[in-house]
């Protein structure tokens, strides 16, 4: 049976026919998505709000209260790091959460996110890294296996993480690692930026990259811990740019483009399956020819029915944690060569513990 979340999810109106367990399982289910926040936001743009009993009522009032000091202490921060970033003469391209919130995205609305991220030129990087440290960020991951790594391999610098303030922001170059088999061209992504309205030196990805970034951070990925949260950005972010006129047309051919066709047929099959996004067939043929042969494509559905459901016992059944340690190798398999996962994850598992330890 489909989990309750993901019932109200599709079916605003499902949570009127809800007793007090039911309220409790929904909340227990939306905080483990980490979408508290963003059930607000669903069942008030229904007006099912007033319906909803005094307790839940009260809890989701309280995430109105976090989700509104997260967006004044984010705005805060970008503006921080463009002040920091000013003398480069670079535009502060955002990404996920961050740009979805400045941007005045729909699905920046009740969107919560952990640190912020940016894109700058690969060869730029040493700047913004001494730009960042004079205003107060330091490198995290001090580990020198760690900061190889990241700096070598990677497609960002080792998160860095403000001294006094303790917010984190990811500098990112690319938006896959140097090792992945697909390397979207960055100069690409960076030359379709659109700046933001009213916000100077402020820009996001283009509409079409914005959600082929959002796939690629899904299903290229190992961790399903956020998996349901962004699939809803994905939902979000079709929904609404769907509507703009060229938007439909341009996507699979702007993922061809940039190698992605494999991380949109994912998104465009599982957001209609579980939210009921609503994709124009003519899409969805577009993009056929990208998904994998059918032996894959039933597993992969078994493996993602699984993971991209809330990460609550109420959502789980005897494969679930096969399903998601399956996921999360295919993952490390999609950003490394065969040898350098083997060493990566040998040294992950059997010296990084020991070092930190003698280091403590």
């Amino acid at each position: 049976m489909m989990p309750l979340l993901i019932r109200v999810l599709r079916d605003p109106g499902t949570v009127q026919g809800l007793d007090d367990a039911g309220w409790d399982l929904l909340l227990r289910q939306a905080d483990a998505a980490n979408l508290d926040a963003y059930l607000l936001v669903l069942l008030e743009d229904a007006g099912l709000l007033d319906a909803v009993p005094a307790a839940p009522r009260a809890h989701l009032e309280w995430t109105r209260v976090g989700a509104a000091g997260h967006a004044r202490a984010a705005r805060y921060e970008v503006r921080q790091i463009g002040r920091a970033l000013d003398g480069l003469g670079l535009p502060l391209i955002l990404l996920k959460g961050a740009a979805y919130a400045m941007a005045g995205l729909d699905a920046g609305r009740g969107r919560l996110f952990s640190d912020i991220d940016i894109l700058v030129p690969k060869a730029r990087l040493p700047e913004v890294e001494a730009a960042l440290m004079m205003h107060g960020w330091i490198t995290t991951h001090h580990d020198a296996y760690d900061q190889r790594y990241y700096r070598e391999w990677m497609h960002e610098l080792p998160p860095m993480q403000h001294a006094r303030r303790g917010n984190s922001i990811d500098v990112h170059h690319a938006i896959l690692p140097e090792t992945a088999p697909v390397r979207p061209d960055p100069a690409r992504l960076r030359a379709n930026a659109r700046p933001i309205p009213g916000e100077p030196h402020l820009a996001t990805l283009s509409p079409a990259d914005m959600v082929l970034h959002s796939a690629v951070h899904l299903f290229f990925d190992g961790e399903f811990d956020k998996g349901l949260r962004d699939l809803v950005d994905l939902h979000r972010l079709l929904t609404q740019f769907g509507q703009a006129p060229g938007f439909w047309e341009t996507l699979p051919a702007r993922a061809r483009e940039l190698e992605l066709g494999r991380p949109l047929f994912y998104a465009l099959r599982y957001c209609p399956r579980l939210l009921g996004t609503v994709v124009p067939p003519a899409v969805q043929a577009a993009v056929a020819s990208e998904g994998p042969n059918a032996a894959l494509l039933w597993l992969m559905d078994r493996l993602f029915a699984r993971a991209l459901l809330p990460l609550h016992a109420s959502c789980a059944d005897a494969a679930s944690g096969a399903a998601r340690f399956a996921l999360y190798v295919r993952g490390n398999w999609l950003r490394m060569p065969p040898l350098l996962l083997a060493r990566h994850l040998f040294h992950k598992a059997f010296l990084s513990g020991k070092s930190d330890t003698q280091a403590a």
